[in-house]
């Protein structure tokens, strides 16, 4: 049996509320799996058989206690600019596309995600399937695989989400729930009243309206909760907020920007800004160039701003400099694109700090997970002995007579002090990310008391969460959806 999670919009809290379901079951010892037939995301993860999904879906199967699969995610979509996409099918490069050839492609895609769906179905019984932005975008309702033609395709009950801090919640979702197609609205079997603020007892008289106008239970008032999970896409970059501490990080918020939960174990223990090029960088003790989806493009926006006068001004102060991934390959001397990445057959000059050139020469992506040792060069790096992430990318670095930041992979300036590599997650790593931020204090002449046990790993954060939900939520209705004779073997 399954349920499907519909949001009156982008953010409401359909992911959360997904992953809340998916952990609240395997606790109970149930089989369950996730399902989102169609994500847009440029944060990414690799699955063990080297398939890319969206971290949320990822996210998600760890806290149903499953590995996750290109299945959970059939459909994941790139943003590169122009209205253009790269299409992820399956966990692999499909092709670019504009966003009018895609809907062409909507029957076709459609039942490529239905497929996906009914094998997860057949292996776990108990899917719970996340649905994409607001559902009820009516001028939308003819192609909308995440949503509408998914939904009339599975006929599954449906809960729909709506986020109270944004005010409106009863045009959200009454209006979203009247809007929907008949055999759509059929299905809705409550909502969720997602990111209160204050004391929830207040908000009876709006519950009793909700079911008054529509007939149909509200399954729970959540209050607001800031549990430290990966952020699923770029809008989540506007919740983000500077915390007070002496260190400060700085990681470019450029075009294309990738995979930034990357950093967000850092976070905790630096003030970590997201900031734009052309920012002076004067002030902070760290910069880090992120993964981009549009390495040349991000490149050139960077040069415009003064980007190369900043590094070198940092790299006179001794400030450490690490980039990942794309901010890699821009720190390499050369880029040379033979049309794959830009368009056109090109070299561009890239930031210098490495005397490497970066070769994009085939449409053909690097999604692997990988461990590797830490070639233990400069104080950054010799505070870990072995690291755990994944790649994925286009374009491969020849590295020259440059030192390896690991085994096999990236570069390392002879003090240390800069670092490049194609691994993703690498400061998910606390070992590394410990050497990284006691580096940084005691250059403030301070000493970092350590990375926490329970900061690192999703299960403590998974656990509050399912803890939360279910003590705000009707929960043994929301059970009623799913089939609790499908036990887990582990």
């Amino acid at each position: 049996m399954s349920l499907m999670i519909l949001g009156t919009s982008s953010h409401a809290g359909k992911t959360t509320t997904v992953t809340a379901v998916c952990r609240c079951l395997s606790n109970r010892g149930l089989k369950v799996a996730p399902f989102k037939s169609q994500n847009m995301s440029l944060n990414s993860y690799i699955t063990p058989d080297g398939k890319e999904i969206a971290i949320s879906q990822a996210v998600q199967s760890f806290a149903a206690r499953i590995s996750p699969c290109a299945d959970t995610n059939p459909i994941l979509l790139k943003p590169k600019g122009n209205s253009t996409s790269q299409i992820i099918l399956f966990g692999e490069p499909y092709r670019d596309a504009r966003i009018a050839d895609y809907y062409k492609e909507t029957d076709f895609l459609l039942e490529k995600a239905v497929e996906a769906y009914r094998r997860l179905e057949k292996v776990y019984g108990n899917i719970v399937v996340e649905g994409a932005g607001g559902a009820a975008e009516v001028n939308l309702y003819s192609r909308d695989i995440a949503n509408i033609l998914l939904a009339k395709k599975l006929q599954i009950p449906i809960v729909i989400v709506g986020d109270i801090e944004r005010g409106g919640i009863f045009a959200q979702l009454i209006g979203t729930w009247d809007l929907l197609p008949d055999d759509v609205k059929k299905n809705v079997r409550g909502f969720i009243v997602n990111k209160f603020r204050g004391d929830s007892e207040l908000f009876k008289e709006g519950v009793k309206i909700i079911e008054e106008k529509t007939g149909i239970s509200v399954l729970g008032v959540i209050p607001y909760t800031a549990t430290e999970l990966p952020s699923e896409d770029s809008l989540s970059l506007y919740d983000k907020r500077s915390r007070d501490f002496p260190v400060k990080i700085a990681v470019m918020k450029i075009f294309g920007l990738s995979n930034f939960n990357d950093f967000e174990l850092l976070e905790r223990y630096a003030c970590l800004d997201y900031v734009t090029p052309g920012t002076s960088l004067k002030d902070y003790d760290c910069i880090i160039i992120p993964g981009t989806k549009n390495t040349v493009e991000a490149l050139l926006e960077l040069k415009k701003h003064g980007f190369a006068e900043e590094l070198s001004a940092a790299r006179s102060r001794k400030i450490p400099i690490i980039g990942i991934c794309g901010g890699y390959q821009m720190l390499c001397k050369t880029i040379h694109d033979e049309g794959i990445e830009s368009g056109v057959n090109a070299d561009y000059e890239g930031f210098g700090l490495f005397d490497a050139v970066t070769t994009f020469a085939e449409y053909k992506k690097t999604t692997v997970q990988i461990t590797r040792k830490v070639n233990r060069i400069g104080e950054i790096l010799s505070g870990a002995d072995e690291v755990s992430g994944y790649e994925i990318h286009m374009g491969q670095t020849d590295t020259g007579k440059e030192q390896k930041a690991l085994e096999g992979e990236g570069c390392v300036s002879a003090d240390g002090l800069v670092i490049g590599t194609y691994m993703h997650g690498l400061f998910t790593n606390a070992n590394i990310s410990q050497s990284l931020l006691k580096y940084l204090y005691s250059r403030k002449g301070l000493t970092f008391s350590g990375i926490k046990e329970e900061d690192t790993g999703y299960d403590k954060a998974l656990d509050e969460l399912a803890r939360h939900f279910e003590a705000n939520t009707d929960f043994e209705k929301i059970l009623e959806f799913f089939d609790t004779k499908r036990l887990r073997t582990d």
